[in-house]
């Protein structure tokens, strides 16, 4: 998700079966090539030990080419591999946030069974069969993949509803999943086109779920719609400033190993 300097939102569209197809491809290269590569690298070490320790460092190797490096990469970049890198893709959360090592982890996990165990047989029913291309590791971690190379103009962000500020700004909203909030936004975007019922069925049902993971309410009086707007709204301005601070801190990091190449 992008934002303009007018406050519109840049919806990012989900990639394609083939690019995505693809990236997956390409990151599996990437990956036996590393595996290949520490296989040689502690080779003269490996087959000197008995058959248990050979069992056991041969899998720790696996796992740490399979899983920890692209799990590691995927929470570095915010959702890019080198697969993704080289096709315009990033894995963002299922409400379009970016994602963090939680979601990387459980994409890597669940991808060394479907892709490496499985050779392939459990992500091709899911990339084809959900129609944002999800593997089943996307669909355990709750996220997708996106193509930033194509963007679709979208309706405005969700403003912070006045009076419901300072009471969004100390509510814990950790507890709501990105999927409801998915929903939440699909929802304050479609209000014009609802018919009455439907839309006070539905903002009622929104409101419910939110209220059982939002704490503390909101105060007495407030209205479905500003409620769920006041939480979209806070939860964008918290992943705002989180992704500040990481851009910040990582300028920093970069700016020290310069000048540390500079000495």
């Amino acid at each position: 998700m992008l934002v303009t300097g007018d406050a519109v939102v840049l919806e990012l569209p989900p990639a394609g079966l083939g690019t995505r197809l693809l990236g997956i491809i390409i990151d599996v290269v990437v990956q036996v090539v590393v595996l290949v590569g520490l296989l040689w690298l502690f080779g003269s070490f490996v087959f000197s030990l008995d058959a248990a320790g050979f069992a056991a460092v041969a899998l720790g190797l696996v796992v740490l080419a399979l899983v920890v490096v692209p799990a590691t990469v995927e929470t570095l970049t915010h959702g890019r591999s080198l697969g993704k890198l080289a096709l315009g893709l990033r894995v963002v959360r299922d409400d379009g946030g970016p994602i963090r090592s939680r979601h990387a982890i459980a994409r890597a996990l669940v991808g060394f069974g479907e892709i490496y165990l499985a050779l392939g047989a459990l992500s091709a029913p899911f990339v084809l069969g959900t129609h944002r291309a999800k593997r089943l590791g996307d669909l355990v971690a709750g996220t997708y993949v996106v193509n930033e190379r194509t963007a679709l103009l979208s309706s405005p962000m969700v403003q912070m509803p006045p009076e419901l500020a300072g009471w969004a700004a100390t509510a814990d909203l950790g507890q709501v999943p990105g999927s409801l909030g998915l929903a939440a936004r699909s929802y304050l975007s479609r209000l014009d086109g609802l018919s009455p019922q439907a839309r006070a069925q539905l903002g009622d049902r929104l409101a419910g779920e939110l209220s059982a993971l939002v704490s503390p309410p909101p105060p007495a009086g407030t209205s479905q719609e500003r409620f769920i707007a006041a939480v979209l709204a806070e939860r964008r301005a918290r992943d705002g400033r989180r992704i500040a601070s990481e851009q910040a801190q990582l300028q920093r990091l970069r700016a020290m190993a310069e000048h540390a190449r500079g000495v």
